[in-house]
């Protein structure tokens, strides 16, 4: 009797923003046969690319890459579109034999897509009273509100992200259960899910961002940030959003100096990144490799292929 085939393995890279997780998706892509799913709220934005640093063509090997560019600066994106996006990509490659390997920074998209998660529904007319508070009281206020109400949901949203406020208040009056009963649990979709995570410590991981964040202002940062001003960034209410690119807001708007943007976006880098790891220190399914130990590919190989 002829053995079953093992099922196509899901690959995703995790782990803090400046580790190298996409050289590693590279590496492991190429090895597999797979290609690369981008998991990065910010990269699914046309002309979005220096800030985020989104990969050049002429630097992805040859390997495919999806999810990247689908949207403009002026487009919503939400968690639950990206899920039905990336679980779809995911079974077409699967289907034709290519592990799919999720990259990115955005924890919460990436565990969207690999655990249960399930969205509640909406509700017009309570989203508008949330927003109308949120115009009138401010972000800060609203998540005071949330910290009483649902701390751990609380302490995942950052606090002057007021969308992600807005929605937490929204589900808990909603449903009546914590915003928090709806964030996804340790439990994959599909069992064939291996997670692999870039461990680095911080006080090496630091002076990277700082580096990092260097290079993109030296890169035309600001020329960027200006040109997607004229295409609509300040009335996206997700692009808005992105680091970097509200500081260089800001430089532009007169309120801060060049130096200031560039201080205060390697300083909320830095914030993200131990965000990043609170989200990944946890979860007991990953398999840890050292950013820069000659084996980690090796490693990572082992973990999914068993």
């Amino acid at each position: 009797m002829q053995a079953e085939a093992s099922p196509t393995p899901i690959v995703a890279i995790v782990g803090p923003t400046a580790a190298g997780k996409t050289s590693l998706s590279l590496d492991l892509a190429e090895a597999l046969g797979g290609e690369v799913v981008n998991t990065d709220a910010m990269q699914l934005y046309r002309g979005m690319d220096i800030g985020t640093a989104k990969l050049p063509v002429a630097e992805r090997r040859g390997v495919p890459h999806h999810l990247l560019d689908l949207l403009t600066v002026r487009d919503p994106a939400t968690v639950a579109q990206f899920q039905g996006w990336a679980r779809a990509v995911m079974a077409d490659l699967r289907a034709a034999g290519r592990p799919p390997v999720l990259v990115g920074g955005s924890a919460l998209y990436t565990r969207a897509v690999l655990d249960q998660f399930e969205f509640p529904g909406t509700d017009p007319g309570l989203r508008a009273k949330w927003e109308a508070e949120l115009d009138a009281r401010g972000a800060a206020a609203l998540h005071a509100l949330l910290v009483e109400r649902d701390p751990e949901a609380a302490a995942r949203i950052v606090p002057d992200n007021g969308r992600r406020v807005v929605r937490a208040l929204e589900v808990i009056e909603l449903t009546g259960r914590p915003f928090s009963a709806t964030l996804p649990r340790q439990e994959y979709v599909d069992p064939a899910t291996v997670q692999v995570g870039v461990r680095i410590d911080r006080a090496l991981l630091e002076p990277r961002i700082e580096q990092r964040v260097a290079e993109m202002f030296d890169a035309g940062l600001v020329d960027e940030v200006r040109r997607l001003l004229d295409e609509g960034l300040s009335e996206g209410r997700t692009a808005s959003r992105a680091i970097g690119y509200q500081q260089v807001v800001a430089h532009l708007a007169g309120d801060l100096t060049l130096a200031e943007a560039q201080e205060r976006t390697v300083i909320a880098t830095r914030q993200f990144a131990r965000r990043q790891m609170a989200w990944w220190k946890d979860d007991p399914r990953i398999t840890w490799v050292d950013f820069d130990d000659p084996d980690r590919v090796e490693q990572a190989l082992s973990a999914i292929l068993g």
